[in-house]
């Protein structure tokens, strides 16, 4: 079964090198551009794994992190933080929000993928 991913953020350029990272590497891959799109098409995509940026207008990572873990259906799908923040005070708040991973930008095409193969199991 093939593994999907659904990637959240509001930068166009960092979509369309996680819609490329992703289906290079054989996943299902849906790409939305801010939290409010990402949660919206959460539901007819239904995500094995969300990949989602912290800092994005309409709906930010926090949001979507608490959208996720407050859905009847998608609320065990891991999370995944992808962002240009390193600070511990926010991997910290994410964790406790519900985030399951930090992955800080520029990402690693290898670690991406390797993070989401391990959350996925």
């Amino acid at each position: 079964m093939t593994i999907k991913v659904l990637a959240i953020d509001d930068s166009r350029t960092i979509r369309s090198l996680m819609n490329a990272t992703l289906t290079d590497a054989g996943f299902d891959s849906c790409i939305a551009e801010d939290g409010v799109d990402g949660l919206a098409k959460m539901e007819d995509f239904a995500p094995d794994v969300i990949i989602t940026d912290l800092n994005m207008p309409n709906l930010d990572g926090f949001g979507v992190i608490d959208g996720v873990r407050n859905h009847p259906v998608h609320g065990s799908c891991p999370v995944l933080v992808l962002t240009t923040e390193s600070s511990t005070e926010l991997k910290t708040r994410a964790r406790d929000a519900g985030a399951t991973g930090w992955i800080v930008k520029p990402f690693d095409r290898d670690r991406l993928v390797g993070a989401i193969n391990r959350v996925a199991g």
